[in-house]
């Protein structure tokens, strides 16, 4: 039923809508005005809306340039901090390779010294 009701209110605001509309239109037709002045009664209303129209245009142009440099600074910083975070993790696994080399050294060297130990021992 709240289905039902719903599709009626929609019916019945589009009506009022559309009626409101005709009603207009009707009101600038049937003025007790001459030809003249109704056209120019129309021409002004062209003229304010199409102002209208092109101040909403520039600031929704400003709001887009806005948001579009908001998005590249985000990203320029995002790229910055990556790059820092890359460049600490090169410096870790860098010294990470050398403490590597490190003790395989130690580790070659004490196996040369116990080879030689063993065969002294021998």
């Amino acid at each position: 039923m709240s289905k039902h009701n719903g599709g009626e209110f929609g019916a019945f605001l589009s009506g009022f809508l559309m009626g409101g509309l005709a009603g207009a239109a009707a009101a600038l037709l049937l003025a007790p005005q001459s030809g003249e002045e109704t056209r120019e009664q129309i021409r002004q209303q062209t003229d304010t809306l199409r102002q209208q129209a092109e101040e909403t245009l520039a600031e929704a142009r400003a709001k887009a340039d806005a948001v579009a440099a908001d998005i590249k600074r985000r990203a320029e910083e995002a790229q910055r901090r990556s790059q820092a975070v890359l460049e600490e993790a090169q410096g870790q696994m860098e010294k990470a390779v050398e403490e590597t080399k490190k003790a395989a050294q130690e580790v070659e060297e004490l196996e040369v010294e116990e080879a030689s130990e063993a065969e002294a021992a021998a």
